[in-house]
């Protein structure tokens, strides 16, 4: 809270963002007021270009061509740029209304001033009755030197990270494209651990990246978050050890493997190795996880091809691509928004699953032929115990897999097949299949 900041100093460091149902100055002041510097509008503007509301933004049938590619309803749409400005000019003009009544000369002078609210009616009003909003309507405890807002940078310390000695240890990569292999500790405050390094390779490179294995990272120890996040190709990270929340976030065609260290006594396939979002938001790559991992696996992963040995709750939220095994136990809500992608689940309890939006099938000749290849290559990398009992006894243990394939996501597949079948062609197929 602003107060807690304050009292820590920690306030002068930090941007503070307010946003969800901002429309007017009057919401904006408040927003100081409470302690915000930055305001973020989404509904509002979107309204101004045009926007009815019709909230079907995911059918692809917008009337007034907004959230859809049919170029018949494009054409309807009537918004321009200036509509946004012409807003935002009333807004501050809104704004600066209400500082001058207060007595503030700009947003930097409101911030944090929650005196200058008067929140009787609103305390008072019949459904706040129980509600106890003194920790947010309260003025901080603070003398006069204290600030209410950011007045200096933050050092997040990127001149050390462990990013900048991966940089130098794989310059032969950088410079000459040479095959490069590193091994080197890590500790969980390391955090988007070769994220610095996938920035420089995709700088030089493009987005083609480099030959894939052309720089093999080893970490040995417990990474912190977001591990190998925006990795590009032609880097491999091996984790031997644990990781935090965020392995793999967006993910851009790398590859990820985390597996036990060697030493450990305890059975992989039964306990939590990697934490909560691995896989958000991924469009290439692969990752291999010898072990457990947390909530919301693969959320919003569009491309990359992910296998694990348990996750928690809401597993492939909102997927659109890719492909995910899973080897083990899943939490509930799996598959819920599953637009797109498949995922394969051994011994599927078929009552976790969200159909809303997905068939729950079974294995097709290919699919078979693909999972035992991601399989086996599960084993390569990882020695998973739980890989290798499947491979030893494929055919049998193939049939316990389950299919989860989203229904608008097969037809669109289907449609590409018979448009290159008929060559035809393949976008209108697709886009004739999407609105059904």
């Amino acid at each position: 809270t602003q107060q807690t900041l304050i009292h820590n100093g920690l306030r002068d460091r930090i941007v503070v963002q307010v946003d969800g149902q901002m429309k007017t100055g009057r919401d904006v002041i408040i927003g100081a007021l409470l302690g915000a510097e930055e305001f973020g509008f989404a509904t509002a503007p979107l309204v101004v270009q045009g926007c009815i509301m019709m909230r079907v933004c995911h059918l692809d049938t917008c009337p007034v061509g907004i959230a859809t590619q049919n170029p018949i309803l494009r054409a309807k749409y009537t918004g321009k740029p200036e509509f946004i400005e012409t807003f935002f000019l009333y807004l501050a003009e809104e704004v600066r209304e209400y500082l001058a009544e207060l007595g503030f000369r700009s947003i930097d002078e409101a911030v944090g001033h929650v005196d200058a609210l008067d929140t009787t009616e609103a305390t008072e009003f019949w459904k706040a009755s129980g509600l106890d909003l003194s920790s947010i309507l309260r003025g901080a405890n603070r003398s006069s030197e204290v600030p209410l807002r950011q007045m200096r940078k933050q050092d997040h310390g990127l001149d050390v990270a462990l990013d900048r000695e991966l940089i130098q240890l794989a310059n032969a990569a950088l410079e000459r494209k040479e095959s490069v292999r590193i091994d080197v500790p890590v500790r969980n405050v390391n955090r988007t651990v070769g994220t610095m390094l996938g920035s420089e390779v995709t700088r030089r490179f493009g987005p083609a990246g480099l030959p894939e294995g052309t720089i093999d990272i080893t970490l040995r120890g417990s990474a912190g978050q977001s591990l190998g996040a925006f990795l590009p190709y032609g880097i491999t990270i091996r984790l031997y050890g644990d990781a935090n929340d965020g392995v793999g976030k967006g993910l851009s065609g790398g590859q990820i493997v985390v597996r036990p260290d060697a030493k450990a006594q305890f059975v992989a396939e039964e306990n939590i190795i990697a934490g909560n979002v691995l896989g958000f938001g991924a469009t290439r790559g692969e990752i291999f996880v010898r072990g457990e991992v947390g909530e919301r696996c693969c959320v919003r992963n569009s491309g990359a091809t992910v296998v694990v040995e348990g996750v928690g709750d809401h597993a492939c939220e909102y997927m659109t691509g890719g492909r995910v095994v899973i080897l083990g136990p899943t939490g509930r809500n799996l598959a819920a928004g599953m637009s797109g992608g498949i995922a394969y689940v051994l011994d599927l309890d078929e009552s976790v699953v969200n159909g809303d939006m997905v068939e729950i099938e079974k294995l097709s000749a290919d699919d078979d032929q693909w999972l035992q290849r991601v399989v086996r290559a599960h084993a390569d990398v990882t020695d998973s115990a739980v890989a290798k009992g499947l491979l030893a006894d494929w055919p049998r243990r193939a049939a316990a897999f389950s299919k989860i394939m989203p229904r608008d996501y097969k037809r669109v597949l289907e449609a590409t097949k018979r448009a290159q079948q008929e060559d035809r062609n393949v976008e209108e197929a697709i886009m004739e299949a999407s609105r059904g």
